[in-house]
């Protein structure tokens, strides 16, 4: 038996689970996947050490008897790892779930369709500049910003609208352009979220400098357009939500650099092979594909689950100073943003 509510040692409740179905992706976004460092010769995990649909789920039930009420999948890229729809069917047939996906949107009009018949509920889409050489200088992967668009506009035809679009906000990068990205999407029913450039990883030469304030991208767009605030939907819920007031839609701004919301965190990952992370900025996991392919019962899996979770103390982006900034830390294309 597990207690009523799992929590940790801040007295935190579970309740996220970020699941990382590959750590590949088409994309080569300089502030998660440089392409100098992740070029040919990048060992990725190897496809039998990947975990199976049949294991995620697994896992995923488990999870949702020790209180996890939403899953996000993520990677690397999602969309290119082969059949996602059928991993999709599976999760959704647990009872009472949110099941969303974070993409780059770049295959998401060819498979947003198959994905909502599948039970996808909805979806995040990351975008960082409608400006055209802005956005493949980021990604570096030649990609243009009409197919990211197309894949949005799929997935609402498919009825998993409002969509959220992502953009990491990056001084000297893309910070000239958040005015733009507000403006394209007030008015559409979507929700543009604006997050602060993060030290994810120990490869994206991350300096405080860069940095943009989300405090200061709510100014810049209510002095355009006056905002109001709106009550988070949840605890533990990352973006903080802003209203136009005149009715046309919100906005989200996640700030974990400047505003660290670490105190209601209640997030786990799981790793493309198994690794459970408790924090984004982690330097390790607790191996669970030891105990699924070493013939581990339920029970035990969900106990060892609910250890780890009971053991967690982290709350790094309350503690980030340059010094823990330079630490070596999993890269996010494999656990996951």
């Amino acid at each position: 038996m597990t207690e009523a509510v799992l929590r940790d040692q801040f007295r935190r409740p579970l309740r996220d689970l970020r699941i990382s179905v590959t750590d590949r992706c088409n994309f080569r976004c300089v502030y998660c996947m440089p392409r100098e460092l992740f070029d040919h010769a990048f060992k990725f995990v190897a496809h039998e050490e990947i975990l199976s649909f049949e294991e995620i789920a697994r896992l995923a039930r488990l999870l949702a008897g020790l209180g996890v009420k939403k899953i996000r999948l993520t990677g690397g890229e999602p969309l290119v790892r082969r059949d996602l729809q059928r991993l999709v069917a599976m999760l959704a047939q647990i009872p009472g779930l949110d099941l969303t996906l974070t993409t780059n949107g770049s295959l998401l009009a060819k498979q947003a369709a198959a994905l909502a018949k599948a039970g996808l509920k909805r979806v995040t889409v990351s975008l960082d500049s409608l400006d055209e050489a802005t956005f493949r200088a980021i990604n570096d992967a030649d990609c243009p910003v009409s197919r990211v668009i197309e894949g949005i506009e799929a997935a609402a035809a498919a009825g998993m609208a409002p969509i959220k679009i992502n953009m990491v906000v990056k001084r000297g990068a893309n910070d000239g352009h958040v005015l733009a990205m507000a403006e394209r999407w007030r008015g559409t029913g979507h929700i543009v979220r604006f997050i602060e450039y993060m030290d994810v990883g120990s490869t994206n030469g991350w300096r405080m400098d860069d940095v943009v304030p989300s405090a200061q991208i709510v100014k810049a767009i209510g002095e355009r357009y006056p905002l109001e605030p709106v009550d988070p939907d949840y605890r533990g819920e990352v973006a903080e939500r802003w209203r136009y007031r005149d009715g046309a839609g919100e906005i989200g701004v996640i700030s974990s650099v400047t505003q660290a919301f670490c105190r209601d965190c209640n997030r786990l990952r799981l790793s493309t092979e198994g690794g459970l992370y408790t924090c984004l900025f982690g330097q390790s996991g607790h191996d669970l594909k030891r105990l699924l392919r070493g013939g581990a019962g339920d029970d035990e899996i969900r106990d060892e689950i609910a250890a780890v979770w009971r053991a967690r103390g982290d709350r790094y982006s309350e503690i980030r100073t340059a010094e823990t900034a330079g630490r070596r830390k999993v890269e996010m294309s494999y656990i996951g943003g």
